[in-house]
């Protein structure tokens, strides 16, 4: 992959998308993670205005501490840059509160996960429309397009997905060359929803390199390893569910000629 040329190549993307829209400027959440300091520093590059939002949820030390490292990289680096920190864990508990109890059979983790991701997007949006901002989408392509990796109407409710072409490995690549600190390029990822330290393998049952590997395979199943067919089950059962899941927002598609080899 040629990297900086996909890197200005999905800067004057989003460039050129808000220069086309009665919008002045970003929102984006910044979590901790790869994918969000490579997408809120790609939005830096425009020299369009940039929200970064923390957005604490019973969070793991490490992920806030991250993201705060990564906040002021952005802010000393791009006058354009600046923050706010929502403290969100008041408002997840006081919505907890009001739920009605479980019936004895029932488990509610799950939905109580997407809720918190749901809480964020609908700060982001606030934000967003006090600042007349676009909302910036954190996913890429494993996950929106692969095996459904985000939560509907929460970390997937967004404007416009900068980095929703690119697999994990060239996020990654991506970080590396705009300057991303060693403490996000180096932590295992995680969707920082559970209030512990699980990552998204741990979620998933496979690595990204291997969901990449299989959603790229096209060949004779007869050749493969064990553990290379249950990644290829656990991608296709995923990947089907997620066809149900996926909604039409803007992606910025990467030309073969900007990727390079």
């Amino acid at each position: 992959m040629n990297t900086e040329a996909v890197i200005d190549h999905i800067s004057q993307w989003l460039k050129s998308y808000i220069d086309n829209s009665p919008c002045k400027g970003f929102v984006v959440g910044v979590s901790g993670g790869i994918d969000s300091a490579v997408s809120s520093t790609l939005a830096a590059r425009t020299g369009y205005p940039v929200l970064c939002l923390e957005m604490p949820i019973h969070q793991h030390e490490s992920q806030v501490s991250r993201a705060r490292e990564h906040i002021n990289f952005l802010e000393a680096t791009y006058p354009n840059v600046s923050s706010v920190e929502v403290e969100l864990t008041d408002t997840y508990e006081t919505f907890r509160a009001a739920l009605p109890n479980l019936e004895a059979d029932q488990d509610n983790q799950m939905a109580l996960v997407n809720t918190r991701a749901r809480i964020r997007m609908t700060t982001l949006y606030y934000f967003a429309a006090l600042q007349s901002a676009l909302v910036v989408g954190t996913g890429n392509k494993v996950e929106d397009f692969g095996v459904g990796f985000y939560t509907k109407y929460g970390d997937g409710g967004v404007d416009l997905s900068p980095i929703a072409d690119l697999v994990k490995t060239e996020v990654y690549a991506l970080g590396a060359a705009l300057g991303v600190n060693d403490a996000i390029l180096q932590a295992a990822p995680t969707d920082g929803l559970w209030g512990d330290d699980r990552t998204d393998e741990d979620q998933i049952g496979a690595s990204y390199p291997e969901l990449e590997w299989a959603m790229e395979f096209d060949g004779d199943e007869s050749g493969l390893s064990e553990r290379q067919t249950e990644v290829l089950a656990i991608y296709r059962r995923l990947n089907r569910a997620n066809q149900h899941k996926m909604e039409p927002i803007p992606v910025c598609m990467i030309p073969a000629e900007v990727r390079g080899a």
